[in-house]
């Protein structure tokens, strides 16, 4: 039976008051002064309270023992040995003897825990030199002394020797095509054997004779529209080069006005080349020249109708033959041309078609086997990201090297001696996140398939001078580095380094984001995506959800690493639950699922977002779907206002920051890559421009006047055509500003506010 009003009221009373009372979390409210405090030191408060994050190793001369410093809390520091082939792990040297000794020598106290040794340098015989107070010493450890000495002539002074990194960072990126720049691709003037000259007169090739120091014209038709412009690739016997003529193209200028320049009152018009989708590019073609006869050599067919691009030119070690590789305008073939030195006639080596695009940009791969009449190729062929060997005669394949469900993300080195590559791949581990980075190894022949590394995480690995080892470092977003020394010949685990230490950061109160995954539009393919909630987070309240979006086809973009700060978070401490999302269409799943974008950019992944997020709220009750914003810039101010237009049932606030609004006004490679060649009706209705006039929900726009990577000229047009449907926005120029301008402090601080004042009802800081 329902209790009377009076009772009703009282028991509320009653709840607000022992509430209060009762210590726990502060009193719930959103969008508040001390939000906005907590927001603004979410960075500061959680730096530097991660140690162990990292081993930067430094290996001794048997290749089989290093050492490095971990980095602790309130500045203790500890120096580890490690012997791999002992599998064992210990101090480098007596902490405390060796605080005694340097005490003694130095007249000054010393803290066994917290040594402030600087440029440290250890030799094989674990006898240490390093820099304290100013001077340089050497420390025994067999006799536990410590003296005065200079510092071995070959070490290599470093204040951070040995130091841990700041936490959450892991190690450096490898070269992306390590092996990839081979022998017979020189691009110079002079020939090989230092006979012959090029040099380039009006447009036209001519050749000198270094010796005589005659010269003569080879090609008599360049012009200034459509001439040789320098830079010649010669045949390793000198007997033959190849130039490259290039037609100009349209010259297109983007033009903006500077109108708070620092160097003067008036405004300045700052002017540069920008080429667009749709204008006419230069084509660039290969012409082949004997120097010995004197003339060119007519390629009879070169195979390239229509470039994007010519690139790679290529000799054979013979010099029977080049290869260049032709990037279709469009970017649906990528071919590998050859072409015979003596009569001039191409042929396709390597055809690369696609019905959609050949994601030439991020996912190609040419190496050339010389020994064995050998080429490594890379494609989604299979409809996953993969490495062919094939003969580079006849340009059929002679086996996949790598194939199945999931696909390689890098070459990261190619051993022609053992026949072997060593890659970086992606979603080899079937239970895991199929984003998270692992290494593996294989033979050219498609056997021996090693994966180097295990553990449920993201990985970044470290070789051993011999490669024998590798140290690798692995994490997750909820899950702080671990690192381990493994067998590089079978992937075995030698023994655990270190686990990081983030009890500093939870202390704080940090809150890790939650990784959650959710089936897509197709009922099927999984959807993975992060949440993360304010520290202040109360499972009995609502809060308005905000979508950190960027849906670039180029890349994927929710975090995998641990970090101390991850995007979002900050944004979250206001009161609200930020969400990142990898929608159909974005890169390094199937090819499938990257096909969604295909002349389709405006799709942006939104129904996989939008169901994402379902799932998500159905798990969490506390994210509450009748306030969702979003927000982005770049490709992501474009989804952000594209998520407003086309579905504004779902999105009811959003703020876009600099975006390509338009595809036609931005950059050329980026959006015929996913947009095609030549431009269609499709272009034309997914511009937010078109579309503005279905605007429901609130809007911010922000934009740098000087961008010079997205034409400012694409959010003003937005701006235009939203003033002719007679709809309300807001707009924020930044005078002097270039590309990511709302990502400035006050850039910033709209942005805040403008969720906190359209998702929250509150008035920004009035509390």
């Amino acid at each position: 039976m329902p209790r009377p009003p009076i009772a009703r009221l009282a028991a509320s009373l009653l709840a607000a008051i022992l509430l209060h009372e009762i210590p726990g979390p502060p009193a719930f409210a959103q969008g508040t002064k001390a939000d906005y405090e907590r927001s603004a030191s979410f960075g500061q408060r959680m730096a530097g309270k991660v140690f162990k994050a990292r081993v930067q190793a430094h290996w001794f001369s048997d290749g089989h023992r290093f050492w490095y410093r971990n980095d602790l809390a309130d500045g203790a520091r500890e120096f580890v040995l490690v012997d791999a082939e002992k599998a064992e792990r210990k101090p480098l040297f007596d902490h405390a003897k060796l605080a005694e000794a340097l005490q003694k020598a130095s007249g000054k106290p010393q803290d066994k825990a917290k040594l402030t040794l600087e440029r440290v340098a250890v030799l094989d015989d674990l006898t240490i030199h390093f820099g304290a107070d100013g001077k340089t010493w050497r420390f025994d450890p067999k006799a536990g002394t410590v003296a005065e000495a200079p510092m071995p002539a070959d070490s290599v002074p470093s204040a951070r020797q040995g130091a841990s990194p700041s936490p959450g960072q892991g190690p450096g990126r490898r070269s992306r095509r390590e092996g990839a720049r081979q022998p017979g691709s020189r691009r110079t003037e002079d020939s090989p054997d230092g006979k012959f000259r090029t040099f380039i007169r009006d447009f036209d090739v001519n050749l000198e004779e270094k010796g005589t120091g005659g010269k003569s014209p080879l090609s008599f038709e360049g012009a200034e529209t459509d001439g040789y412009e320098g830079g010649v690739f010669w045949s390793p016997d000198s007997k033959r080069f190849v130039a490259l003529r290039t037609a100009k193209g349209d010259t297109h200028m983007v033009h903006m006005v500077s109108s708070s320049p620092a160097d003067q009152l008036q405004p300045k018009l700052i002017s540069h080349e920008y080429p667009k989708p749709g204008d006419r590019l230069p084509v660039s073609r290969p012409h082949l020249f004997d120097a010995a006869a004197r003339r060119e050599i007519p390629i009879d067919d070169d195979h390239a109708p229509n470039p994007f691009s010519i690139d790679d030119v290529r000799w054979s070690p013979d010099s029977k033959r080049f290869t260049f590789v032709y990037n279709q305008r469009g970017h649906q073939s990528l071919r590998v041309v050859s072409v015979d030195a003596a009569s001039g006639h191409a042929a396709v080596l390597v055809d690369e078609a696609s019905p959609t695009f050949v994601d030439y940009a991020h996912k190609q791969f040419l190496h050339f086997l010389d020994a064995k009449n050998e080429l490594i190729w890379m494609s989604e062929r299979s409809g996953w990201n993969h490495l062919y060997l094939m003969d580079a005669t006849t340009g059929t394949i002679k086996n996949p090297i790598t194939r199945g469900e999931w696909l390689v993300r890098e070459v990261e080195r190619v051993d022609e001696d053992a026949r072997q590559l060593w890659l970086r791949v992606r979603g080899i581990h079937p239970g895991q996140d199929p984003y998270h980075e692992h290494f593996a190894r294989v033979n050219f022949d498609g056997t021996g398939l090693v994966v180097l590394t295990e553990g449920d995480g993201t990985h970044e690995v470290e070789h051993s001078p011999d490669r024998k080892y590798l140290i690798d470092t692995y994490s997750r977003v909820d899950l702080p580095p671990v690192t381990e020394l493994r067998r590089a010949g079978d992937g075995k685990l030698v023994l655990g380094l270190e686990k990081a230490d983030a009890s500093g950061l939870i202390a704080a109160g940090w809150k890790a984001p939650e990784r959650f995954v959710a089936k897509g539009r197709d009922g099927k393919t999984d959807i993975f995506g992060i949440i993360c909630r304010p520290s202040t987070f109360r499972a009995d309240r609502k809060y308005p959800v905000l979508e950190d979006i960027y849906a670039g086809p180029q890349d994927a973009f929710v975090p995998k690493r641990f970090a101390p700060t991850q995007p979002g978070q900050a944004m979250a401490e206001l009161g609200f639950i930020v969400v990142k999302i990898d929608g159909m269409g974005t890169n390094w799943r199937s090819k499938a699922f990257h096909d969604v974008c295909w002349k389709n950019l405006a799709d942006a992944g939104f129904p996989d977002r939008i169901l994402w997020m379902k799932a998500a709220a159905a798990k969490e009750p506390a994210m509450d779907l009748s306030r969702v914003g979003l927000y982005g810039g770049s490709a992501g101010g474009q989804n952000a206002l594209g998520g407003l237009l086309t579905h504004p049932e779902f999105y009811k606030a959003g703020a876009a920051d600099c975006g390509c609004h338009d595809n036609r006004m931005d950059k050329v490679w980026w959006n015929e890559l996913w947009m095609g060649w030549p431009l269609g009706p499709h272009y034309d209705e997914q511009s937010n421009v078109t579309m503005a006039h279905k605007l429901q929900g609130k809007l911010l726009l922000t934009v740098g006047e000087l961008d010079t990577n997205v034409d400012p000229a694409s959010t003003m047009q937005v701006v235009n055509a939203l003033i002719k449907a007679d709809k309300d926005f807001e707009l924020v120029v930044f005078p002097g500003a270039n590309h990511g301008a709302g990502g400035s402090p006050y850039g910033r601080r709209r942005l805040q506010d403008f969720f906190v004042k359209n998702l929250l009802d509150v008035e920004p800081r009035a509390r």
